[in-house]
């Protein structure tokens, strides 16, 4: 494995900083903020990242790199089963809300205000939405996919349901344990979207 250079591994210190600032101060963090925390200048920050939108950006799709969650899906989607691989997936996505939590809802609460913020959920959720379309192809071509259901429709109610904010709704506003959450909403995708395979 070849080392980082300088340049990767100061990035990587921006990204950490903005990932901390923004968990704990939300949105109200700037670029001469970021730099401090990272022990940088202003414009040490502006060299690898030329806008804040860039940096968000990158600050999302670093979080997917540093929790491997593509990583996760991909393990999961090795499985030789369409429930093993429908459950895999979600157990990986579940076990990575948690983690992106504090940032997420950051994002999701300011992304109407703020074209930087909607970049980047927005960046990060056409992702989600493109792989949970195709590990649903999956399993309709084994014939697990309720009948009921498009491939196209079901991929989006599934995105819907495990969603970071129906999630942080059951507990953060409804105060359930985050293990409930998790169970009760991979229980009504999994009802609502594979077929009864007595049927």
């Amino acid at each position: 494995m070849s080392k980082k250079s300088k340049s990767d591994r100061t990035k990587e210190e921006i990204l950490d900083a903005a990932w901390t600032l923004v968990s704990d101060r939300g949105d109200a963090v700037s670029m001469a903020d970021i730099a401090a925390a990272a022990g940088l200048t202003r414009q040490a920050v502006y060299t690898h990242f030329p806008s804040r939108g860039a940096l968000l950006v990158e600050l999302v799709r670093h979080a997917d790199s540093r929790f491997e969650i593509w990583q996760a899906f991909q393990t999961a989607m090795a499985r030789p089963d369409a429930d093993g691989r429908f459950d895999g997936c979600l157990d990986a996505w579940f076990d990575f809300v948690p983690r992106i939590h504090p940032v997420a809802t950051v994002l999701i609460r300011t992304r109407m205000q703020d074209a930087d913020a909607a970049a980047a959920w927005t960046d990060r959720m056409e992702a989600l939405r493109a792989f949970l379309a195709k590990m649903m192809e999956s399993v309709r071509d084994e014939g697990r996919l309720d009948p009921a259901w498009q491939v196209a429709e079901a991929s989006d109610y599934l995105w819907t349901v495990i969603s970071v904010q129906s999630w942080d709704l059951l507990v953060g506003d409804c105060g359930w344990p985050p293990e409930r959450a998790t169970a009760t909403l991979k229980q009504a995708a999994r009802k609502l979207l594979l077929a009864d395979p007595a049927a």
